[in-house]
């Protein structure tokens, strides 16, 4: 049994399989409240490890939020 300590993180499963692969659709500015999955509560974008999407479509995903912020569909900063 593997021994977790007072400070170390447990792993969150994350399902391997790309969403945008397995329903061959590609990630778009104008769907804002799609793109919310990816980012957190204050507005900084998920990585590959905790979004469980292929690299392409990671790349895909961090420009359609940034585009999103610049249309003003997505907050750059979540104020608290």
């Amino acid at each position: 049994m593997k021994r977790i300590h007072r400070f170390q993180r447990r792993e969150r499963p994350v399902p391997k399989d790309c969403g945008f692969c397995k329903n061959k659709t590609e990630p778009d500015y104008k769907e804002a409240t799609g793109l919310l999955r990816f980012i957190t509560e204050r507005g900084k974008l998920l990585g590959r490890s905790r979004t469980g999407i292929c690299s392409k479509h990671q790349r895909h995903v961090t420009r359609e939020v940034k585009r999103a912020r610049f249309m003003a569909l997505l907050p750059f900063v979540v104020r608290a």
